[in-house]
Order: C-alpha cells, then sequence, then structure tokens
C-alpha cells in the first residue's frame, strides 16, 4: 500500500509584512531594558552630538577662509606698498616720485577695468591665481636686476597687473560663500589683509632698504608663492557652510532666489554644490552690467574715487616735501631716535599711513560694526580738508617748527584710518546688498575701479604739485626738498 506523502503548506507574507520586517528596527543590546523615554533621550543626546560636530567643524572651517582671505589680501599687495616705499630708491633724486604712482597703478586699472566690464563667461580662479603669481615674481626680478629706470617701470607695471587682477577677483572669490554673512567675514579680512601688507611692506623696506634694491627687492619677489599654497591647502571648499548652523553668524542679505555656489575652480565646473537649483553661470550683458552700475556710482564709486585721489596725493605729492631738519634726541626724544637723515621723512610717513590703513580695514574683523551706507562720504571730505592743510604746511610752513613733525604724524594718521575705513565698508556693504550670484560678482569686481582711478588721477597730480611745493619751500630758503 503506498505510503501517501505528507502535504506541507507554505505559510505566505504579504507585500506590506515584507516591508515592516525590512524596515523593523532592532535596537543594540545596550538599549534592552530601556524605557521609550530613556531611548528618546539617548537619540537626542546623538543628535545633539552631530550638531556639536558640525558646529566645530564650521569655526574651523571660519578661521581656515579668515586667515586664508587675510594671507590672499596681504601677500596680493605687500609688492604693490613694497614699490611705493621704495620709490626714493628706485627713481634719481630729479625725478618726481609720481612716476612710481602712475606706473604702479595703470595696469592694475586696465585689469580692473577689462575682466568684470569686457571679458563674459565663467570666473576661473585657478588660471588667474597662478598667472597672477607669475606676473608678480616676473615684474619684482626685473626691478631687482635692472639698473635703468625704463625696465625698473616695466617690472613695476608687471607687479601692478597682477595685483589689480588679483585683488578683483580675491573680492569676487569671497561672493562664491554662502550665507552674505560669510561672504563678508571673507571681505573683512581681505580688507584687514590689505592693511597689513601696508603695514608689513613699509616695514620690511625699511628695514632691508640698507641691501640696495637688488637685494631688497629680489628676496620679496617669492612672497607671492603664497597666494597659490594658501588656495589649494588652507581655504575651505565654498560648500562648507551650505547649511550654516552657528548661531553668531547669521545670513543678513538673503538671495532673491534659490541660491547655487558658483563654482571655485575650473575643475569643479560640473560639480554643483547644492541641489535645490541648476548652476547659474548666466554671463551679463552690457547693459544688466551698466544697470548694476547706476546705483552704485554715487553710493559707493564716488566716495571711494575722492579718498583715494586725496590720500595717494598727499602720500606722493606732498608727503615727499614735508621735511625738516633731523631732530636730536634732545630736543625729539622719539623722532630723535627714529629719524636719523632727512631722507628717513619719506618712508616714516608711509609706516605711519600704513600702519594706520591697517587698524582701519580690520575694523570689521576686530568685531566692530560697518558704516551706515549714507556715512561713506565723511571719510572722502576729511580727506579733503587733510590734503589742503598738509599742502599748506609745506608750502607756507606754518606750523611750528618744534611741533611740525607731531603735527603732520596725527594728521598722517588720520589721512590712514579715513582711507582704510572707506575701502572695507564701501566692499562690504556692495557685498550684503541682495542680489544673483553673477551680479553680486560682477559688483564686487566693477567697484574697484574707481579707487584704481582715483589713484590714477593721484598720480598725474602728484607729479607737479611735488614740483610746486619743493619750488615754494626754495623760494622760502628751505632747499631740503632738493638735497633728499
Amino acid at each position: 500500500m503506498p505510503i501517501e506523502s505528507e502535504q506541507f503548506e507554505l505559510p505566505t507574507f504579504s507585500t506590506h509584512d515584507n516591508m515592516q520586517s525590512e524596515t523593523r528596527y532592532d535596537p543594540p543590546l545596550a538599549t534592552y531594558g530601556r524605557t521609550e523615554q530613556e531611548e528618546a533621550e539617548v537619540l537626542l543626546s546623538e543628535g545633539e552630538n552631530d550638531k556639536n560636530a558640525e558646529m566645530l567643524r564650521q569655526r574651523r572651517d571660519l578661521i581656515r577662509l579668515s586667515i586664508s582671505f587675510f594671507l590672499f589680501g596681504m601677500i596680493n599687495n605687500v609688492l604693490y606698498v613694497i614699490i611705493l616705499s621704495a620709490a626714493l630708491d628706485l627713481v634719481p633724486p630729479s625725478t618726481p616720485k609720481g612716476i612710481i604712482a602712475f606706473w604702479n597703478i595703470t595696469p592694475s586699472i586696465v585689469a580692473k577695468f577689462s575682466w568684470p566690464y569686457i571679458l563674459k563667461g565663467r570666473i576661473r580662479y585657478v588660471r588667474r591665481l597662478i598667472g597672477c603669481c607669475f606676473l608678480s615674481v616676473t615684474g619684482m626680478i626685473v626691478v631687482a636686476t635692472s639698473e635703468a629706470l625704463s625696465p625698473r617701470l616695466f617690472g613695476i607695471g608687471c607687479a601692478s597687473l597682477a595685483s589689480g587682477l588679483g585683488e578683483l577677483t580675491f573680492l569676487q572669490l569671497s561672493t562664491t560663500f554662502h550665507p552674505p554673512s560669510v561672504a563678508g567675514r571673507g571681505v573683512g579680512y581681505f580688507a584687514s589683509g590689505t592693511g597689513a601688507a601696508g603695514l608689513v611692506g613699509a616695514l620690511l623696506w625699511w628695514e632691508i632698504r640698507g641691501l640696495g634694491v637688488r637685494i631688497g627687492v629680489g628676496v620679496s619677489s617669492i612672497l607671492p608663492f603664497a597666494i597659490p599654497l594658501t588656495y589649494f591647502l588652507l581655504l575651505p571648499r565654498a560648500d562648507a557652510f551650505s547649511t550654516l548652523l552657528l548661531p553668531d553668524i547669521e545670513d543678513a542679505a538673503p538671495s532673491t532666489s534659490e541660491y547655487t555656489q558658483l563654482p571655485v575652480s575650473e575643475e569643479d565646473a560640473g560639480e554643483a554644490v547644492a541641489e535645490t537649483a541648476p548652476l547659474k553661470t548666466k554671463a551679463l550683458t552690457m547693459g544688466e552690467k551698466w544697470q548694476l552700475l547706476k546705483p552704485m556710482l554715487l553710493r559707493y564709486m564716488l566716495p571711494l574715487f575722492c579718498v583715494y585721489l586725496f590720500e595717494y596725493t598727499i602720500n606722493q605729492g606732498v608727503a615727499p616735501t614735508l621735511i625738516y631738519p633731523v631732530p636730536t634726541p634732545e630736543s625729539s626724544p622719539v623722532f630723535g631716535r627714529i629719524i636719523h637723515s632727512i631722507r628717513d621723512y619719506y618712508p616714516l610717513w608711509q609706516l605711519v599711513y600704513q600702519s594706520t590703513v591697517f587698524l582701519s580695514r580690520s575694523s570689521l574683523s576686530l568685531g566692530l560694526p560697518a558704516l551706515p551706507t549714507r556715512a561713506l562720504p565723511i571719510p572722502s571730505i576729511i580727506q579733503g580738508f587733510l590734503l589742503i592743510t598738509l599742502a599748506s604746511e609745506s608750502a607756507l610752513g606754518y606750523f611750528p617748527e618744534s611741533l611740525a613733525t607731531g603735527f603732520v604724524f596725527l594728521l598722517i594718521s588720520i589721512e590712514g584710518i579715513c582711507g582704510g575705513l572707506s575701502y572695507v565698508n564701501a566692499y562690504f556693504r556692495a557685498g550684503q546688498e541682495p542680489a544673483e550670484p553673477h551680479e553680486r560678482a560682477f559688483k564686487m569686481g566693477a567697484i574697484g575701479l574707481a579707487d584704481s582711478l582715483g589713484i590714477l588721477a593721484a598720480s598725474l597730480v602728484a607729479m607737479p604739485t611735488e614740483i610746486a611745493l619743493c619750488r615754494a619751500q626754495v623760494g622760502r630758503g628751505r632747499p631740503l626738498c632738493r638735497e633728499v
């Protein structure tokens, strides 16, 4: 009799049961025996730990960003300052020092006009920075190895072109960081770095000018290599602050639409760091650029132009003639120990100016509030008054001789403060205005034309001003300006 096979019925599972089985959460052994409240507290604690770790990372990235932009500003401008501080040593005594300022700014204007106003397309930061480094090094080597005036002026022009292109590039680079409050932090530290460049450059030349132009300028030619090193090794990625958790950093000026970071370099061109919208690389037309430029002319650019026109006329046309008899330690305990010949006056005025510029350009990075937009013309008004006062003193000599050096020291300090405040606040306020990323990048690059045009105009005014003031001093029996 055949044995009847046993029938087994396979169990069936619904799709719903499978999903529940797959998504069932098996807590680790350490959680068995806990109440639901205790488990919730553990999960909350783990979430807080993750948040604290992310906040710590963002604070570290903010420090890296601050140091990076500070170094960008300092290295980019330090050669410019060294050249201005070395003006007396780079040209013959009979040559107006304004010619150095002219060649130190004209190529910079070409860069600041050509790139943001004429050129179109995406900004290629890596190519720009490497090109700026090459031009700076080449220019300084030419200055160091040449004895004639013409090749030195050519080398100065190369360094100027690199400095102008570098400045607008770094200011535009700050706009790739979001929110605008983080970008504003970059602008503040970049401005502080440019102020430090003045101080470092003037101090550096004060110390090494005794070595001569060949060694002094030659040593400074290695400084530009710090820029690409900082960019590749220290600067955080632009998406490091895409979800900002720091309570003390707020988005004060949100974009008018959904935001996507511009690529930081051509290598990142295919990489969108935010997923909320497509990558925006729209090229602005000339008409659109003009519409963006018009409201900035009176608000930011005219005050910047006037400040730089007045202060560089003082620095290149008036300061070289503010020369007095060499004080003794007995007659002047402070200046008698600093000034040992009449050739020390001009580098001293440059050092005073650059020191106060550094302090005022660092105002935002030191936590001081920014000037209101309506107050931006005030520094230019004060600067105009200082120009008239110092030019009158040079021509007429109405300061008491025992107090003249101290008075000039004070007035040049105020000059530096006004110039630094105007620079950092104009760029900061422009960067905080609501705008699309590509529009904000254009605005930051376009404003730079104003201060460069002011410096160019000052270099043209400074040359006849220096000659006229020196002639006035000789006419009243004081030929010190011709003995420098």
